[in-house]
């Protein structure tokens, strides 16, 4: 899942959050009491109170250009690079991976500390002079207002959502930004490329994501590029022999082969989508069930029954879409810092002084 980018999931490749009482800091039991029933009318009434504590209209009143800021910003460089949508996706996948959705994969290494950034899963992310870009204009018309978390989660919602005339899904906000990001965090909790479909069960099942979730957010490798090490070893030497992942499609393996250079080609990366990796469709569905898929990880789908016919139900578009929206919601929800948690960065690769 993957999200599609140049490794892995998205990777570059979430939580269902029961909705959250309002936050006040001084509430005794009983207020605490009405907090509740006060979101569950405004539930009821105007639907504000959602997933994780994220809000339609957080910033509403504090910053009530904000989505606007991030959105011409965001669709004026996706014009000037057609591959940034999937590079913001999967930017924000890592991001809510590790840690929960917080900003962290934006934070720079220090002197004492590695940063998920630089972790070895992570050396081919990009998009993050953007996220600086909006941040820093943000920051000029509403400043210490609008978290980093919530401009990443907003960039790539908008990136992807460019070629078409709407919003793919809605994109709620009001996270803090986190404090902390250590690359051997990135390590214990991304899913690998390299995964069997066990492996990546367990892996969504830690973040609250379901098997469904799995193969929806897999989609994503519709869009982006992939490097030739992260799946090198099926092409050359799968079982240690010299030998082909015979799960491979023999045809686009030998097309493969004439893409990359070998099992130490750390360098050339292709296209995940063949001539679609720039347009967010089922394609990737498509070629899946052809045995095209290009990772161990996207070959896993067609491994498991349950996993397999959901596959072949998001070849259709329509559906595609609407369950991609509904898997992005519950990503972006996945363990956000609130209320007095965290902080909201002036600057998004620092922690405030």
């Amino acid at each position: 899942m993957p999200i599609k980018g140049s490794s892995g999931l998205i990777a570059n490749h979430t939580v269902i959050v029961a909705p959250s009482v309002l936050h006040f800091h001084s509430l005794n039991m009983e207020s605490n009491k009405f907090a509740v029933l006060a979101c569950v009318i405004v539930i009821g009434v105007i639907g504000v109170c959602e997933g994780g504590g994220l809000r339609k209209n957080f910033y509403k009143m504090t910053c009530p250009n904000a989505k606007q800021i991030v959105k011409s910003i965001t669709e004026k460089r996706v014009l000037e690079r057609p591959d940034l949508p999937a590079k913001l996706l999967r930017l924000h996948f890592h991001d809510c991976f590790v840690r929960g959705c917080d900003g962290s994969v934006l934070l720079n290494s220090t002197a004492n500390n590695t940063a998920e950034r630089d972790a070895l899963p992570n050396l081919s992310l990009a998009g993050f002079d953007v996220i600086d870009e909006i941040k820093t204009e943000m920051e000029a018309q509403c400043p210490g207002v609008v978290s980093c978390a919530d401009i990443l989660a907003l960039a790539a919602r908008d990136a992807v959502s460019s070629s078409f005339d709407k919003p793919l899904w809605r994109a709620l906000t009001g996270r803090r930004d986190g404090t902390v990001s250590n690359s051997a965090e990135a390590l214990a909790n991304l899913p690998s490329p390299f995964f069997n479909f066990t492996q990546l069960k367990q892996n969504f099942a830690a973040k609250k994501l379901t098997v469904h979730d799995l193969v929806v957010l897999s989609g994503a490798h519709t869009i982006g590029r992939g490097h030739c090490n992260l799946f090198s070893k099926r092409l050359f030497n799968f079982s240690g022999n010299g030998d082909q992942d015979p799960a491979l499609n023999s045809t686009y393996a030998e097309l493969l082969k004439t893409q990359c250079r070998g099992l130490t080609d750390f360098t050339t990366a292709v296209e995940m989508d063949p001539g679609s990796s720039t347009t967010f469709d089922t394609n990737y569905y498509s070629i899946l069930l052809q045995n095209e898929g290009l990772f161990t990880s996207d070959a896993a789908l067609l491994t498991d029954q349950n996993s397999r016919t959901t596959v072949t139900q998001l070849v259709q578009q329509d559906r595609f879409l609407k369950e991609f929206a509904a898997s992005m919601q519950k990503l972006a929800a996945i363990e956000v810092l609130k209320g007095e948690a965290g902080e909201i960065r002036t600057v998004c690769g620092l922690v405030n002084s």
